[in-house]
């Protein structure tokens, strides 16, 4: 794409920041092909801060100071649409993305979340941490206020508000309710087990968790943000 064309195209939406000439090759749109005819240009909310070493393409919607660390992928081009609320962080080297939502111009049903009547490829709520290494690969969805922990994978799953998934967890196929919490390297693959998943107590020692890594890292882009826009930094 023409680099005015590019430009222009962040800057005529209202939800795009005005990224730096240096960001653009790690922010732009899907490619057409048989499962996807359109080209679409990521959403990006003002305050929301991408690394340049990550990677936002295609239909991508990224809400109020979304924080995206060094080599996150959020790639909505098969999939779609990827979205993310406010205040969520994703941090280094996790992975978001789906399977086909549409063939021949039809969604698959299967292949996608509801929320609110919209249909998604991955849907992530506000306030959540995505921590390192972790994947949410769709059809996948992430309720507000959640922790998907280290090296966890959440696949054709659905995790309710304000759950913990400890680190290096698998979660595929099920339906996880609200305040639940999933034990460090457990494998959740049929709903009997996320049905018998414990609750988070007063007693439950990382119920905190995620208010803390939201509180840092929702500080960080802003305060990335706000570098980007001293003259040294956009002229580098």
């Amino acid at each position: 794409m023409d680099e005015q064309v590019f430009e222009k195209s962040i800057k005529d939406n209202p939800m795009n920041k005005v990224t730096p000439l240096h960001n653009r090759n790690n922010i732009h749109s899907n490619v057409r092909t048989t499962f996807n005819a359109e080209e679409k240009q990521p959403e990006i909310a003002a305050s929301a801060y991408i690394h340049p070493l990550a990677a936002v393409i295609g239909n991508v919607r990224l809400g109020q100071r979304v924080m995206v660390a060094p080599a996150a992928s959020i790639r909505g081009d098969e999939g779609q649409p990827i979205w993310l609320g406010d205040d969520v962080n994703v941090q280094d080297c996790v992975v978001l993305h789906a399977l086909e939502t549409h063939v021949n111009g039809k969604l698959v049903r299967e292949s996608v979340v509801e929320v609110d009547g919209e249909f998604y490829g991955v849907h992530i709520g506000d306030r959540v941490s995505l921590a390192h290494q972790c994947q949410v690969h769709g059809p996948a969805g992430i309720g507000s206020g959640t922790f998907v922990g280290m090296q966890a994978l959440v696949f054709k799953a659905t995790v309710g508000k304000n759950c913990v998934i400890e680190p290096q967890a698998l979660v595929m196929g099920v339906k996880i309710a609200d305040g639940r919490y999933v034990p460090a390297g457990s494998l959740i693959t049929t709903q009997e087990a996320a049905d018998n998943l414990p609750k988070i107590t007063e007693e439950y020692p990382l119920r905190s968790l995620n208010s803390a890594v939201v509180n840092v890292n929702t500080a960080l882009a802003t305060g990335y943000g706000n570098q980007l826009e001293t003259p040294d930094l956009k002229a580098a």
